[in-house]
């Protein structure tokens, strides 16, 4: 959860809640604390899937389940598309018409938020990005995804 949200994100969030019948819970402290809070609060989930794949930082030696590292709070990550390419993240998208924020049409390829994020230099038309940006799905490098996030 970013401090300083897309109002884009918001929204797309707000309508995924009601054409999926989604039930969230935002914790406004570190991630750590976080999962804490959320496992006391929903004692029974004993495992949750997460969107990371090997290029993403951290995830080069993850495993198809896997349990958290020691220091986290206990519960068994998925991680279901460990092995997905960025490109093929998108082609999934699109080719099953799945909605998703319009940011990504915009040149965005990874989103955080208003402050530290921006559209993907590797995306810009005529590469100073004046003439706007090429939707997210045209980045082929998975090396390239964040090069729209500064990094502090």
């Amino acid at each position: 959860m970013s401090s300083d949200p897309f109002q884009e994100v918001d929204d797309f969030v707000d309508s995924s809640l009601q054409t999926y019948h989604l039930d969230l819970a935002r914790y406004a402290m570190p991630m750590k604390q976080a999962f804490q809070a959320y496992l006391d609060d929903h004692k029974d989930v004993k495992a949750i899937f997460v969107g990371t794949r090997r290029t993403d930082p951290h995830g080069a030696t993850l495993e198809h389940f896997q349990a958290t590292d020691r220091g986290w709070p206990a519960f068994m990550r998925i991680h279901p598309v460990i092995d997905w390419h960025y490109a093929e993240v998108w082609t999934f998208i699109r080719e099953l018409e799945i909605p998703y924020c319009p940011l990504y049409d915009k040149g965005y390829t990874s989103l955080g938020g208003t402050t530290d994020t921006h559209p993907n230099p590797a995306l810009a038309k005529g590469g100073d990005g004046k003439g706007g940006y090429r939707p997210a799905f045209e980045l082929i490098a998975d090396e390239e995804e964040r090069l729209g996030r500064d990094w502090s």
